[in-house]
């Protein structure tokens, strides 16, 4: 069957006057483009009734998976299992009469099935790659990094068998040959071996997600993972530029990762403001009446006023010095309001602290701090919770004679000057020849009979 087959054109050119030698080349010729023409026809009738059939079953079913199974080429590339089997079958027929070239196009067609295998395992791979980014568990898992590890596994596999196939050596032998040049192979997947170990132990310690915010300050990254890959992972800042940091850099250096705080109840705020020491003061009793129409503070300094003089009055204080005995503060009370707003704010989380705290002083001034968390995690929300609370609090300043320490700028320098009649220097005082000119002026001011006692009586 094999020789009537393999000589069936050759004794037709036999028939016609063909010399042997030109007739078996005439032969092998026509019996390749026969058999080139077979395998499309059958590749593409195949690939029509694999893909039709996905399509129909598809249809049936609740399931997404057979769909992207079909958007990966699944079916198209299984379609061509039956053209190589008829290959490999047929081309000992073909190749009847040149053993040596049988040889090569054997080895050659065992190479390419090896190929189609590993490329149909990768559309496999892609498809369960996409499908299981569809499941809510699964979405913000590191799965791009185990499909590329299994598929480094293959290809691994694919050229070990392809170099088997080649040299005509059995695998086995060939498994064991490669022994000797591991340490190669060790030196040039160096990267890919720690970016799979990385990926590993990143997954099980469940250190990063697809999704998480995180700031990586040795590689200026600030904003959202996007893609965790086997080498890589992407991080999309929040001005639209993409960070890349190699995998194995999460678990050899330190970063932050902000997802505690997007699954907390709040964001926190922690601000302070600087309250210049010198508006700080006690409070005398018709201070603290005035300050007793802000509502909120109102029941507070009463109470407070009246257990305080309760005090001073049970251990005999003398309260003509302020500061003898107990007494309020204009920076107390204002914590004491910021405490409260802090309390009856709609915004921040009650479950969590909010406090109106005092640090340590500073050459600035008295830092005020409010620490705080918004309901709100979103962060032009936030932002705006935070704004507002800062608005009404800076505002609310004066109200309690406090003020803020500011840096003195350009026009407030020159209102020093015109006040002083000249610059300031470092102590604040003037200078020496401002003094001359302004003891000029006063020795005049004593000749028309002026003086100051006059003009701002005791």
């Amino acid at each position: 069957m094999k020789e009537t087959l393999a000589t069936f054109f050759y004794d037709y050119f036999i028939k016609f006057n063909i010399p042997e030698t030109a007739a078996l080349y005439l032969n092998l010729l026509t019996m390749i483009t026969v058999l080139l023409i077979v395998l499309y026809v059958i590749d593409r009738i195949t690939r029509r009734i694999l893909i039709s059939v996905f399509t129909r079953f598809s249809g049936t079913t609740k399931t997404n998976f057979d769909d992207i199974l079909l958007s990966h080429n699944v079916p198209r590339n299984l379609a061509h299992i039956i053209p190589f089997v008829i290959a490999i079958r047929f081309i000992p027929v073909v190749f009847y009469h040149f053993e040596d070239a049988e040889a090569f196009f054997i080895k050659s067609l065992l190479v390419l099935g090896i190929i189609m295998v590993l490329w149909i395992v990768r559309s496999l791979l892609q498809s369960l790659n996409s499908y299981f980014k569809t499941l809510p568990k699964l979405r913000d898992k590191p799965i791009d990094s185990y499909i590329q590890v299994f598929m480094i596994f293959a290809w691994f596999t694919g050229i070990i068998f392809s170099l088997a196939v080649i040299s005509g050596i059995e695998i086995w032998n060939f498994l064991t040959g490669l022994g000797a040049i591991s340490a190669v192979i060790l030196l040039i997947f160096k990267d890919t071996i720690l970016g799979f170990v990385a990926s590993i132990q990143v997954a099980i310690n469940d250190m990063v997600r697809i999704g998480d915010w995180i700031t990586f300050d040795k590689f200026e990254a600030d904003g959202d993972v996007i893609e965790i890959t086997l080498a890589t992972v992407k991080v999309q800042n929040f001005d639209k530029t993409i960070t890349t940091i190699p995998t194995y850099a999460l678990i050899s250096e330190s970063f932050k990762n902000w997802r505690g705080m997007t699954n907390s109840g709040g964001r926190r705020i922690k601000r302070h403001l600087l309250i210049k020491q010198s508006s700080i003061k006690y409070l005398t009793d018709a201070e603290i009446e005035k300050l007793k129409e802000i509502q909120i503070i109102s029941e507070y300094l009463t109470n407070r006023q009246e257990k305080l003089k309760e005090y001073n009055s049970k251990n005999n204080i003398n309260k003509d010095l302020l500061l003898n005995g107990r007494n309020l503060t204009n920076i107390g009370v204002f914590r004491k309001y910021i405490q409260t707003s802090l309390e009856m704010n709609p915004a921040l989380n009650k479950d969590m602290i909010a406090m109106a705290r005092q640090l340590q002083p500073t050459t600035q001034g008295i830092p005020l701090e409010i620490y705080a968390f918004s309901s709100d995690k979103r962060w032009k929300n936030y932002e705006y919770v935070m704004s507002d609370l800062f608005d009404h609090i800076l505002a609310a300043v004066p109200y309690f004679d406090l003020e803020l320490f500011e840096l003195p700028s350009s026009t407030s320098s020159k209102y020093i000057t015109t006040k002083t009649k000249g610059p300031i220097d470092s102590y604040g005082e003037r200078k020496d020849n401002e003094k001359e000119s302004s003891e000029k002026e006063s020795t005049e001011d004593s000749k028309t009979g002026l003086d100051y006692n006059d003009l701002n009586p005791k």
